[in-house]
């Protein structure tokens, strides 16, 4: 598992502003032996390919030469011309599986290093950032985007580096053999560089515009069949269903623009021409002398290499633009800012449970000038080992007072201070390791009930875990499960209700024996009998720390050392239950209701 400090330097790492072709090829220089040997290997290849056409040539001078008829000279060069097209066949073959290693080999490592780096990015982001994204649309970076970055390496970058020494090796060859052959073949090469700038600069936004519609339609299926259940209790189905073909049609059409651009291709046209135009030329030269007829099956093999990278590119600069434009989006995650700052050097100690708010005011789009503060100048001290209820209406700010706690969020106005000290000012990992929260929908893994007791406190024993379900009434309906605690909950753990939800998150809790306890509303879904017993075991650990009660059951808030009523965001009273029903009407208006 890694490290804060890994994480640390991987983001340190990650929060760059290079652009997308930098970063890849950064990624591909990490592994300094496989682009050089991709790279030489693809050089000897076509190299390799481009002299075996120029001893085809040779050996069809041989054929037609006078020393021919009767003659053993001429078959024996013809003998050993063709050994040599086999030696060099054998050669190319190699090289070409060398080729194919290279490129395969980086495209999967940069593919690897490119997912760790976007999770290892995205568990480091503050939970400001992570409410402001459809998880469709990540899920789309982190699965289809990194797989247009692979195909941009293999085989497109493959092909690309192969195509370019098909092009610059046989031009070459082909100026060896007669510098008055290179007429038709550089005109070529000029149109073709033309053809191709025009190819892709009408591509590119096509590519752009394509991966940011997968996002959309990923994030739209995702967002419907995660909330399939309401979808269904308000008969919106046909609604979705419209909105998610809206969006297919849209990302079909980009398709269609794509082909469209693609249909108009014109270097594969530019090269039948050259083609055609380089018969002519070669056999003019031909009856003029200026070259064997050798020479002219030579130029022809050569010129006739050059189809293989004109038409590649029809299809290879088209992923090439995809992968560019999923690495620019995975980029963009990674380069997304936010103000959490993990703090690895800070303080690290066992906290006591004192918590202080000193003028807290907090906004969730404080940048914006037209965002509403949540909350309003809160200030007020709980000591170590006091019980606070925290009542109000509802969008009072009551949770999100207490996520500060933990820094879950970073007041924009003021200080939250535990034991005396800034929450800035802690190890985040310290802090958050010493702070458990009971919410009242429980988030579930979809693993078994032992790794969601245990998931705060790995290293727990079977006897540890036990007991923590115990304490939150759990143990007995797990135990009435077949696999007992190895039962699998699905996902978000749907096959359990909501109470037994609640349950096993009050185990989770009360196994990692937290300093400071937040309880949520966290038995809002359990029957009175069990959630008197839970509130005894609560009573029982929240004697020897700090305890934050968001309620509005009256049963539990009277036995809370202090509440804090909050309206609109700022406190408007604070004290015990019979001081604040004598003096607070907010107070005595929540429980009139």
């Amino acid at each position: 598992m890694a490290t804060r400090r890994e994480f640390k330097l991987a983001n340190e790492y990650l929060y760059n502003r290079s652009g997308p072709v930098r970063w890849v090829i950064s990624h591909a220089l990490r592994y300094p032996i496989f682009a050089p040997l991709a790279l030489l290997a693809a050089i000897l290849n076509n190299y390799l390919y481009g002299n075996i056409q120029l001893s085809i040539g040779r050996a069809f001078d041989l054929i037609i030469s006078p020393g021919w008829i009767g003659g053993s000279t001429p078959r024996t060069g013809l003998l050993f011309l063709a050994l040599t097209v086999l030696a060099i066949a054998l050669g190319q073959g190699l090289t070409g599986l060398a080729r194919n290693y290279a490129v395969e080999f980086l495209a999967h490592k940069v593919e690897r290093d490119a997912r760790d780096e976007l999770y290892v990015s995205l568990l480091g982001k503050s939970q400001t950032f992570h409410g402001r994204q459809r998880i469709g649309d990540v899920m789309a970076r982190a699965t289809n985007d990194m797989r247009m970055l692979n195909l941009m390496f293999a085989p497109a970058l493959m092909l690309i580096l192969d195509s370019a020494m098909a092009i610059v090796l046989p031009v070459f060859l082909i100026a060896r053999l007669k510098l008055e052959l290179m007429l038709v073949p550089g005109i070529f090469l000029a149109l073709l560089a033309i053809t191709i700038w025009d190819y892709n600069r009408r591509l590119n936004p096509v590519s752009n515009a394509l991966r940011e519609q997968f996002g959309t339609l990923n994030a739209g299926l995702a967002e419907a069949i995660s909330g399939i259940e309401v979808v269904k209790a308000n008969v919106r189905e046909r609604y979705e269903w419209d909105k998610f073909t809206q969006n297919a049609q849209r990302y079909r059409d980009l398709f269609v623009k794509q082909g469209e651009i693609q249909a108009r291709y014109l270097p594969v046209l530019v090269f039948s021409l050259a083609w055609a135009a380089s018969f002519l030329h070669g056999v003019w030269m031909w009856r003029s002398g200026g070259i064997t007829l050798g020479q002219v099956i030579a130029f022809m093999g050569l010129v006739g290499t050059l189809r293989f990278p004109t038409f590649m590119s029809i299809w290879t600069f088209n992923l090439v633009q995809i992968g560019i434009a999923s690495a620019r989006r995975i980029l963009e995650m990674i380069n997304t800012e936010t103000d959490l700052d993990e703090n690895i050097h800070g303080i690290v100690q066992p906290i006591q449970g004192e918590v202080v708010f000193e003028n807290v005011s907090f906004a969730y789009d404080s940048e914006q000038a037209s965002s509403q503060p949540v909350l309003k100048n809160i200030s007020f001290t709980a000591q170590p080992g006091e019980t606070i209820a925290i009542v109000g209406q509802t969008g009072s700010g009551k949770t999100t007072l207490t996520r500060l706690i933990n820094r879950i969020f970073d007041a924009n106005e003021g200080r939250v201070l535990v034991d005396g000290v800034d929450v800035y000012d802690w190890s985040l990992e310290s802090l958050r390791s010493q702070i458990s929260t009971i919410e009242q929908a429980p988030f579930l893994f979809s693993r078994t009930i032992r790794e969601n007791i245990a998931f705060g406190c790995s290293d727990a024993t079977q006897t540890q875990i036990e007991e923590a379900a115990e304490a939150a009434q759990a143990h007995e309906f797990i135990a009435g499960f077949r696999e007992g605690y190895d039962t699998e909950v699905g996902e978000r753990g749907v096959t359990l209700s909501g109470g037994q939800r609640q349950r096993i998150a009050i185990a989770r809790a009360f196994l990692t024996d937290p300093r400071i306890l937040i309880l949520d509303d966290s038995t809002s879904a359990i029957d009175s009998a069990t959630e008197d017993q839970i509130q005894r075991a609560m009573r029982r650990i929240s004697s020897q720390r700090t305890t934050f009660l968001i309620t509005h059951r009256l049963s539990q808030i009277r036995w809370a050392d202090r509440i804090l009523v909050l309206r609109r965001g700022e406190l408007a009273d604070q004290g015990t239950h019979d001081e604040l029903m004598a003096r607070s009407a907010d107070y005595r208006r929540i429980f009139a209701r």
